[in-house]
């Protein structure tokens, strides 16, 4: 397959590009050599090596020295954070969660309203009730919506979407890690105490109960 003189460089890179989009070449696979990219693409050494580079550059392709080109995962330029996370792993979306969990239990201590803290307890009966009726899937969707609401408490727009867009994904690994409502059970009390504490605006004691709840 020859191609029209243009940009050779970006003309190789594209279609390279696109076999990598298509699933011709995959994720760890060896990208073919050097004379065999020239004989392939009907182009000289000096395009392939500049359109090795702009692809090495955008982190499609990964160049270990004596070893050769291999390719990465393919990513879509205009990638949305939800089609990422669709793909990530569901222990290392709960590890950023987490992350995020601590700092809205201290901005919803500073910004809530008796609206939003009528929704934070409302949520928080629903997951006391469910887990002491063992009814593990409601315990587990009362649980994550109650901090989805501390969430939309923090007074953040974007903090409360990147928390809301993380939890989203975490009910189906949620339920493969708690096959009871045990854990619920005994997190019930810390629960009720980050509550009150984002009731009464203590900061200080938001965080603290957000951290025991995340050790336990």
């Amino acid at each position: 397959m020859r191609i029209q003189k243009r940009s050779l460089a970006d003309e190789v890179a594209g279609q390279i590009k696109d076999y990598i989009r298509s699933g011709r070449y995959v994720a760890g696979q060896q990208l073919p050599t050097e004379p065999e990219l020239m004989k392939q693409y009907g182009v000289g050494r000096s395009s392939i090596r500049e359109a090795v580079r702009m692809l090495a550059n955008s982190g499609l392709l990964r160049v270990q020295q004596g070893l050769g080109t291999f390719i990465n995962e393919f990513v879509e330029d205009n990638e949305t954070l939800h089609q990422r996370l669709n793909r990530a792993a569901a222990k290392d979306i709960d590890e950023v969660r987490q992350l995020l969990e601590i700092k809205i239990a201290q901005k919803a201590a500073l910004n809530r309203t008796q609206q939003q803290l009528d929704v934070i307890e409302g949520f928080l009966n629903e997951r006391i009730q469910a887990s002491q009726q063992e009814k593990i899937e409601e315990c587990i969707q009362a649980d994550i919506n109650f901090h989805v609401s501390i969430a939309m408490a923090s007074g953040n727009e974007i903090l409360a979407d990147m928390y809301h867009a993380f939890s989203s994904r975490l009910k189906s690994w949620f339920l493969q890690i708690y096959p009871d409502t045990t854990t619920f059970i005994q997190t019930n009390d810390l629960h009720k105490s980050l509550f009150e504490s984002i009731r009464d605006g203590n900061e200080e004691q938001a965080l603290r109960y957000a951290r025991q709840i995340l050790k336990h």
